[in-house]
């Protein structure tokens, strides 16, 4: 069976607030589509690659890029259209026509598994098509006019669509053609192929497949990099985010301090957004269920609870499981107020609850340069990166 990979990287880094294109910023100083492609390039499974980059950088991919990376499956280099289906169309008209298997990922998704592409591709010989994807852990809201809440959808069933996507040939082409011939648009490859009839698998796939696509997806991407390479392969790692919204009448408490602020942050428990990420990160790396199944916003025993009780929770766990914490990494984003006179207590208190050494545990804080929800002070978001080890004592 043959499969072909499209690899969309028409990206121009708008939204990353970067003058040079997001697909080439460098990762430990390789860009991050080289790392993506070299994902694909060392699997046996795939046949050939059919790139697309926009039109005006085609000389400096072929010329510059690519060379020093010798990679011998790239079968062509197209040039990208208006939008990413539009791109994904002319990498399509590439394809080989012995083709079976179309796989198309996001060039910007460097941290891809090679599981997770055979799993993917597994699944669309037998269904036809499949996509990666993770559950929700958030709370879906439908919002209206006025930014009013229309409905809320039940998180049971909600999943966040990833690449890669694998399709059959000929659904995927006749999904392309359909779609043109309605001057039809989907936000994937999938949402083609949903119009057509044809059923789409969804394939567990991974939190650490991440788009970079935002500044803080960069601040994301390099901390994954340095626990990649400051972890041995027995050692696990783990992503967690959390984020609250500011109001009134509430205690501003992070990394289990205080925080003088006219408002803190509303939630079931104490609110402690920079707790609840490292609590995530924690049992992501170790293979459990995250702090919302633990630790449920339904159960009254938490109500106010102070998070340092649950991440002391959380450690029990690992300890059960034989794991130990190896460090954390947590990067704080928020507007106002200033964080830095309390990080010293914070890294004390988390350090003190887990019993690892202070200098394990690493607390930054990022403002979002005025934009968005977090730039207009109306809330905060939390990145946490944590690796565990098995006690072998």
């Amino acid at each position: 069976m043959k499969v072909s990979a499209i690899i969309p990287a028409g990206g121009a880094g708008r939204r990353i607030k970067s003058k040079k294109a997001k697909q080439y910023l460098s990762l430990d100083q390789i860009p991050v589509l080289m790392r993506t492609l070299i994902v694909f390039e060392r699997m046996k499974m795939i046949n050939e690659l059919i790139l697309v980059v926009p039109e005006n950088d085609l000389f400096y991919v072929q010329k510059e890029l690519l060379p020093p990376y010798k990679l011998t499956k790239i079968k062509y280099i197209a040039a990208g259209g208006k939008e990413r289906q539009d791109s994904v169309r002319n990498g399509l008209k590439e394809v080989s026509d012995k083709t079976d298997i179309v796989v198309i990922h996001d060039a910007v998704r460097p941290f891809i598994h090679e599981k997770i592409i055979s799993a993917v591709v597994s699944a669309a010989k037998t269904t036809g098509a499949a996509t990666a994807g993770v559950r929700s852990k958030d709370t879906i809201k439908i919002i209206k006019r006025n930014n009013l809440i229309a409905a809320t959808i039940p998180r049971d069933n909600v999943w966040l669509t990833q690449t890669p996507q694998a399709f059959k040939y000929k659904i995927l082409k006749k999904s392309y053609e359909k779609a043109y011939k309605d001057k039809f648009y989907g936000t994937d490859d999938a949402s083609l192929v949903e119009r057509i009839g044809q059923k789409v698998k969804m394939v567990e796939g991974s939190y650490g497949n991440i788009k970079i696509t935002t500044p803080e997806d960069i601040i994301i991407a390099n901390a994954l990099m340095k626990n990649k390479q400051d972890t041995k392969s027995y050692l696990r790692a783990g992503l967690g985010y959390d984020s609250h919204r500011f109001v009134t009448r509430r205690k501003f408490i992070l990394g289990g301090v205080e925080i003088s602020s006219k408002k803190g942050l509303a939630g079931h428990s104490d609110a402690d957004a920079l707790i609840h990420a490292i609590c995530d990160a924690l049992l992501g790396a170790a293979g459990l269920p995250d702090i919302g199944r633990q630790f449920s916003d339904q159960d009254p025993k938490y109500k106010n609870i102070s998070s340092l009780i649950l991440l002391k929770k959380v450690k029990e766990m690992l300890s059960d499981k034989k794991y130990v914490v190896g460090n954390i990494d947590a990067t704080v984003i928020l507007e106002k107020p200033k964080i830095s006179a309390y990080s010293e207590k914070m890294v004390s208190n988390i350090a003190d609850v887990l019993s690892v050494s202070k200098k394990k545990v690493s607390i930054k804080a990022k403002t979002n340069e005025g934009m968005g929800y977090i730039g207009r002070s109306e809330g905060i978001a939390v990145f946490a990166i944590a690796t565990v080890m098995k006690n072998e004592g």
